[in-house]
This record gives C-alpha cells, structure tokens and sequence, in this order.
C-alpha cells in the first residue's frame, strides 16, 4: 500500500521517467553498468536528427526539484463516496469528479488513463500576487536530501526550501508547481488529443515556454487572445487590458484535427448553388492555388492541364479532340498550379465546374463545396481572437449564480466558452479533463454538449478541497470548500438538463472519490508490522478501509475508477475479481478458502482464470501466505501458466 511506495519514491531521481524510456526504446544503447552510451546512440539514430549539445533549456530555481516530483508516485488513496456512487443517477456513471490535490490525482488517473483523454482544459491561478496563489506540496525534505537527490549545491537545496516554506507566489515557485503538472498532462493526453489553458500576462510568457519544453515546440497549435472584459479593467496602471489568453498544444501535431467552429449567418449564405441532386448546397472554389507555394515550380506534379467542352462547359482529364485546354496560370503570366493533384482531380471530377470567364476570354476551373459532407455541416477556422458577449467574465459568474442561488464563485469561466472549447476537438465518446475545475464549469459544458447532440462525451473533473473564505458568501450557505460548490454546480446543471431535455436518455450523475492522505503515525505503523510475523492487523484495514484499499488498486492496475468488479465468494470470505486480478483484502483467509479457490481455478468449466493473486500483506499472516504462494505454484505447473502472486504493502 503506502509502505511499498514510500521505499519506492526513495529511489527515484530527477530522471527516471526519460531513463525508463531510453530503457524502453534503446535497450541497446545501455552498457553492462547500466550506462546510456550516447555513442551508440548517435550511431543508431544516424545523422536524421542533429544532436544540439549547448545549454539552451528553459531554467528556473526549482525546476529539477518539479521534475523529481513529477516522478514520484502519490502517497495518498483513493476513498470512494459510497452513498453518493451508489444513488441512481450515479451508479452507472462514466463521469469521474476528484476532491484531492491535483497533483495526486494525476499521479494516480496516469496509471488507468494514460494516453486516453482526448481534451483537456484547466484555468490554473494566474500568479496576479491577488489570486491567492503559494506555492506549497506534501514532501518533506532537508536540505541533504535535495543535494543528493538533485544534484544542486547548498545554497540552491536552501532556496528551494525557502521557497516552500514562504509560500512564495514567485515565477520560479508558479513554474515549480506547474512543470510536474504539465509532465503528467501530457501523459494523459491521446495522441491525437489537444490541452488548452487559460492564463494572462502575469505567466503568459514563462507558460508558453514551459510548454514549448514539455510538449514541444512543433506541437503549438496556437495563443488565442479571448476578449473577456470589453470595457478594459480600469484598474490597470497603463493600458485597460480588455483580454487574456489560451494557450493550445497538441500531444502529436500531425495526428491532431481542430474541428472548427459553427459557420456564421454569413458564411453559410456563401452555400448559394444547389443541383436538387439531394446532394445539398454548395459554393465554387477556384481550383487555381492562390498565395505562397502557388508556382509551377513548387509543385510540377500539380500542374497538367483540365479540358472543357466550349458548349456544355464539360470537364475532361483526358484530352478531347475540339475541347479548350485550360492551365493554372498566374495573372504575370507565370505558370501556376492547381490546388489538387492528378489522381484527386480524377477521383472528384463530379466536383469540376467550368465557368467562362468573359472578362479575360478563357475558361476557369472551380470546385464544388458542399456545406454537408459525410453527414457533417462544414466548419471554420478558428480565428486567433476571440471575442463576444459569451465570453465575458461577468456570464460565468451569472451561470453560478443563477444555478446556485447566490454569487459563490469570483468570475468563473462560462459554460458557453468552455462549449466553444470542447466543440473544437472532443467527439462522441471522448474523455475531456479539467484539473482545476473549480466551479465545475467543464463538467456542465460537456453534459450540456451530450445533450443537445445526443452525445457519450465523459469528464473527468479534480478540484482541491480549498476552503471557501471565512466570511464568504459560499461559506454562509453552507459550503465549507471549493469542490463542494463544484459538486452542487453539477447537480443542478443535470436536473437543468434533464427538465429541459426530457427525451435524452445520457449519462447526466458522476462518482465522486476523495484522495485522502495519512498520520505520520499510520506510517509508523506500517514500517513497524513484522511481515514474517504469523498474525494480521485487520485495524490496518479497517483504517484504510477495504473499498479504499480495492479502489486504488483498481486503478493502480490499470482498470480505471468505473471497473466492472465482481465479489467471488470463497466459503465466506469475499474476494474480487476484475479482469485477470483477484484481490485478497481480508484476513480470514485459511485452508478451507484456499481450497474452495484452487478447485475454482482448477476447474476448466468454471472459466475462472485470474494472472495475477493481489495479497493485502497487513491482512494475511504469515503462513497464510506460504500456503498460498506454494498452492499456487502447484496449481501453475499443472496448468502450465504462471500465476503471480502479488503481496503489497
């Protein structure tokens, strides 16, 4: 449990998550002493790519102190809210809502949803000094400790503690506390998955080139100006600022798609041309290339001519004895070049138009484009400003309120800007994540999306149990912290919903879990159980609890916070078993229970067939133990698989 990775954190270093992928992808280029040879390295990877051997990393105090964080696992579980999971609305839910740092929730979420969250939004504090931003963590280190573990000197490993004991609001301090954040981000992010973040000038600059090491430079999609305070904040010395900032980064730029925003009045007015084919409207582009690249020379293959029948305005790829000849020229007289190549021009040639140009006696060549294709309206391109009433600080704070009956939450995102966000890269069925969610503008956004296209989109939402302030309207009514309001929020947007949306049939609850941390004394206590010892502790369990215990370890596996478990009665001693893990929480675990399992697993009809025996060590004595690991390794021979036994502290 905690025991395993405490000794575990104990070990890692600033480096060990790039160590673990050069281990993965270039075991080879490791020596006998565990080594990474660049030599062998260079070799293998040629000359396609130029090794740059300068400094010239983004540096701040603090920065290898975020990244050794960054790999350290968490020392907290993962508590489900049992009522609230198991009420109607909730019980199947695929929606997740995390009250815990979120640092720990990512560490945690990692293990389960690595690579699967297709958007990502978060709206972190801005570091204005007004805020209400310090930087602070859970670790606990002395200045020795970080020398060793660093690589720093004195005077550095000091700075970084005086950093963590001032509550400093300073940019080192924000960078520390955003990097390992970042880090774990990316980890969660799909391949073709986008991560958005709201910020202002305050870090705009130290963010963008955070992210341009973190996720990469050729990864930037785009630093959109949101103009969210049109009448400009007054307060300001020099300029009213009137905007701020989302910064965008795709995981992998070349598997990305941005899927635009809805066409305006105007632009779908362009649609003016319809055949009655049942095809649809369209309008006529010219196939001629316009602007950069547009010459014969950047692209020879692209220039070949188009025929046309003078009389019926036909259009052929092949040459036609009496049909006009017609090349992408430039008005220079230049020879041009098309916008689609041969073989596209061959495949949509039910898309050619030609159109007689009179004032310049020749014919020109048009496409035809559709506002419906594949089922789907035509989108826009996103513009890098944006701007309109939806966007203003004042509606997020109206939506709260309106929701909630009182103004609970300091100028929130709304619900409309979020949907903006969302729209532009997460479709049916993707995950869509929000680490800072504060009044849990995302997670009303994404169901409010489901609803009006009937869609399966899930949240993943985590907010920190910030205490609202003392005096604070929030307070008064009752809500004691920030996710208590975030939690609220959700609730009375999905009645919203439902009442206004009665035929939808979507997923409108979520399940709540709680990441919890422990006394140094319960730490004491683990250190101190004597493993060899033939006696268990079940007030080790009943501590943790045993759908604590079983629900971190689910998705320390790999099977998420919504796995299908189920509770296999071993004479009556309750097991669970989920996928090809079977977890043995209990301390009652003797010879009769070890025989009613090994006749399950033994049995070919029964089709119960666990890899892998998870063991609560605390919870099992000793020789317990012995007989389950040498049944195992009998019923293993027999059956000529392995089967793991997993004891876990």
């Amino acid at each position: 449990m905690l025991r395993d990775i405490i000794e575990q954190n104990e070990e890692v270093k600033v480096n060990s998550r790039e160590v673990q992928l050069l281990r993965e992808h270039f075991a080879g280029c490791f020596n006998n002493e565990g080594k990474f040879d660049l030599e062998k390295f260079r070799m293998l990877i040629g000359d396609d790519i130029n090794i740059v051997e300068e400094n010239q990393g983004f540096n701040f105090l603090g920065k290898s102190y975020a990244r050794m964080i960054a790999n350290q696992e968490s020392l907290t579980v993962i508590r489900p809210d049992e009522p609230h999971n198991s009420k109607p609305e909730n019980r199947d839910s695929e929606n997740i809502y995390i009250s815990g740092d979120n640092l720990d929730a990512l560490k945690h979420l990692c293990k389960s949803y690595s690579g699967q969250v297709k958007c990502i939004y978060i709206d972190p504090p801005y570091n204005t000094g007004s805020d209400g931003f310090v930087y602070n963590d859970n670790f606990t280190f002395n200045a020795e400790e970080l020398k060793a573990k660093l690589g720093i000197n004195q005077e550095q490993a000091e700075h970084i503690l005086d950093m963590k004991k001032s509550t400093s609001a300073s940019d080192a301090a924000w960078l520390t506390f955003m990097l390992p954040r970042l880090e774990l981000a990316k980890d969660m992010l799909s391949k073709d998955g986008v991560i958005f973040i709201s910020i202002d000038d305050n870090e705009q600059a130290n963010l963008k080139l955070l992210c341009d090491e973190i996720f990469g430079v050729e990864n930037f999609l785009g630093n959109l100006s949101i103009k969210n305070n049109p009448r400009g904040r007054q307060s300001d010395t020099f300029f009213a600022t009137v905007h701020e900032y989302l910064l965008c980064y795709a995981r992998n730029y070349e598997d990305c798609t941005i899927e635009g925003l809805p066409l305006t009045p105007e632009q779908k007015g362009e649609y003016s041309y319809d055949d009655n084919d049942g095809k649809g409207k369209y309008r006529l582009l010219g196939l001629r290339q316009r602007g950069v690249a547009s010459l014969r020379e950047d692209r020879p293959d692209m220039y070949f001519p188009i025929y046309v029948n003078s009389v019926s305005l036909q259009v052929s790829l092949e040459k036609q004895e009496g049909w006009e000849e017609v090349t992408p020229h430039k008005s220079d007289g230049r020879d041009g070049r098309w916008m689609w190549g041969i073989d596209k021009c061959v495949d949509e040639k039910d898309r050619l138009v030609a159109k007689s140009i009179s004032t310049r006696n020749e014919f020109d060549i048009f496409v035809k484009d559709y506002l419906i294709r594949n089922g789907r309206e035509r989108k826009r391109k996103p513009n890098t400003i944006w701007e309109g009433t939806e966007l203003n600080n004042q509606v997020g704070t109206t939506e709260v309120k309106s929701l909630l009956g009182g103004d609970y939450m300091s100028f929130p995102k709304s619900s409309q800007y979020i949907k903006l966000i969302v729209n532009l890269i997460a479709e049916d069925n993707d995950i869509v994540m929000d680490f800072f969610s504060g009044s849990g503008t995302t997670a009303d956004a994404v169901l409010q999306l489901n609803a009006e296209h009937d869609g399966k989109r899930k949240f993943i939402m985590v907010q920190l149990q910030e205490p609202t302030p003392e005096k604070s309207a929030a307070r008064k009514a009752g809500y004691k912290t920030i996710d208590e309001v975030g939690m609220e929020r959700i609730r009375r947007a999905a009645k919203q919903i439902a009442e206004a949306n009665p035929l939808f049939k979507g997923d409108l609850g979520f399940k709540h879990y709680t990441l919890e941390s422990f006394e140094p004394d319960t730490i004491d206590r683990l250190y101190d159980f004597d493993m060899n010892a033939n006696i268990n502790d079940n007030d080790i369990l009943s501590k943790f609890g045993a759908q604590t215990v079983l629900t971190t370890w689910l998705c320390r596996d790999g099977y998420g916070l919504n796995p299908k478990v189920e509770e296999v009665k071993l004479k009556d001693y309750t097991a669970y078993l989920c996928g090809k893990h079977l977890y043995l929480l209990g301390s009652d675990f003797y010879q009769d229970e070890m025989a009613e399992l090994i006749d399950k697993m033994a049995d070919p009809a029964q089709q119960f067939n666990p890899d892998v025996i998870v063991v609560f060590g605390y919870g099992m004595g000793y020789s317990s133990r012995l007989m389950l690991d040498k049944n195992l390794r009998a019923l293993a021979d027999a059956r000529g698989n392995k089967i793991s036994l997993d004891i876990r502290y």
